[in-house]
């Protein structure tokens, strides 16, 4: 979970799948090393800043997660994201992976990279990718 637009449907959709499994959601947000090391300004402060972010947003999947009855396990690392999502999944025993996508594409996609299209070709997990315009499910 980023705190994006895609990110907000992504959790969505896995809050629907969990409840119809009766599974838990695991919301995990990734403090990414590699933009703190480049910015070289107070390390110390940009770090609590962006772990009182991760907070944030994943105490807000526990709101959504617990309004819908549904198990949620919620966690703020620090790596490189795609990498750190991949450790975490095969840790936990992920069945499934949901993230959102920006859907860019082209030079925008090649120049900007994709975290979750690294975690999509890397994973050992089934990806289940959603896009920010993609409609919530209705429940059934």
């Amino acid at each position: 979970m980023d705190g994006s637009a895609p990110s907000d449907v992504a959790l969505e959709r896995a809050i629907d799948l969990a409840d119809r499994m009766d599974a838990t959601v695991h919301a995990l947000y990734v403090v990414d090393e590699r933009v703190l090391h480049a910015t070289q300004l107070d390390a110390g402060g940009l770090i609590r800043a962006y772990e009182d972010e991760g907070e944030r947003i994943v105490s807000k999947a526990v709101e959504k997660a617990e309004a819908a009855g549904v198990d949620v396990v919620t966690e703020v690392q620090h790596g490189t994201p795609h990498r750190t999502i991949l450790s975490y999944a095969e840790e936990s025993g992920v069945d499934l992976i949901v993230m959102g996508t920006h859907g860019r594409r082209g030079l925008e996609r090649y120049l900007i990279g994709s975290v979750t299209e690294r975690v999509l070709r890397l994973s050992d997990a089934p990806v289940f990718t959603v896009r920010a315009e993609d409609s919530p499910v209705e429940s059934e």
